[in-house]
């Protein structure tokens, strides 16, 4: 598969604090992938760094053969990534309709749209994600699950190529979970890849092609879902040995 994004390398320090340690990861186009780890391991700050929140103490970042280690955030935007937040923030006395329509000037398509071209293109992101019922509403008016909506929302008027997706299901409950699972396939299957940070692990074991681990600010693990829930490392890290031990006997009993 064709690699679309590497980063090499790459540290951030907080002052003494390394948040991040040396982590190498390619992330392929087409792609699934799935990151997980515990509170602290690193993962929205790598995020972060790709997006141009933040820049890397060291290393470098490439995307599509370009080094945008250095790169401010609206031009990475521009080129074709987009992420969500953990904690959602919307422009809250706006309108839904209007929120979204931020981000489809902002992103990879938003130099060539007009405002009216950019509340179309929110519209039909709205309609697709099931907020079109909401488009007036203000933000502040919204359920959290709708607010996760929305973030999302925000981030594919982008027109992403690459998308970062920071625990857009964190709080969910299990219907809406499923929902979100399969949304998130849909947009997979429309041509973006994904790099889903979750701690809903029946959903990365769900969607994920490649999962991998963060754990005090490196990688220490990397593959297929099954293997790295097996992984001895994982498991002492943050998974445990009971939920590894009720995956494996879940997928025995799988027909």
């Amino acid at each position: 598969m064709e690699v679309l994004l590497e980063a090499r390398g790459i540290v951030k320090r907080f002052g003494g604090l390394a948040a991040i340690q040396g982590v190498d990861l390619t992330i392929q186009r087409g792609e699934i992938l799935g990151v997980i780890g515990p509170n602290g391991a690193g993962k929205t700050t790598f995020v972060n760094c790709i997006s141009g929140l933040d820049k890397p103490t060291s290393g470098t970042i490439v995307f599509k053969g370009q080094d945008i280690t250095r790169m401010p955030g609206h031009r990475i935007g521009r080129l074709g990534i987009a992420r969500t937040f953990q904690v959602v923030k919307p422009l809250k006395h706006m309108t839904v309709r209007d929120n979204v329509a931020v981000g489809a000037m902002f992103g990879h398509g938003g130099g060539r749209r007009s405002t009216g071209e950019a509340r179309a293109h929110a519209e039909a992101i709205l309609s697709r994600l099931g907020l079109g019922r909401r488009m007036e509403d203000r933000a502040s008016e919204l359920t959290l699950g709708d607010l996760k909506r929305l973030e999302l929302a925000k981030a594919l008027a982008m027109d992403p190529e690459l998308l970062f997706l920071d625990e857009v299901m964190g709080g969910l409950n299990q219907s809406e979970v499923e929902l979100a699972m399969q949304l998130i396939r849909t947009i997979n299957e429309s041509g973006v890849t994904l790099f889903v940070i979750e701690h809903v692990m029946k959903a990365i074991m769900g969607i994920s092609h490649r999962v991998v681990v963060l754990h005090q600010g490196q990688k220490i693990a990397e593959g297929n879902p099954r293997e790295v829930i097996e992984h001895p490392k994982v498991i002492e890290a943050y998974l445990g040995e009971r939920f590894a031990k009720r995956e494996r006997e879940r997928r025995e009993q799988a027909p």
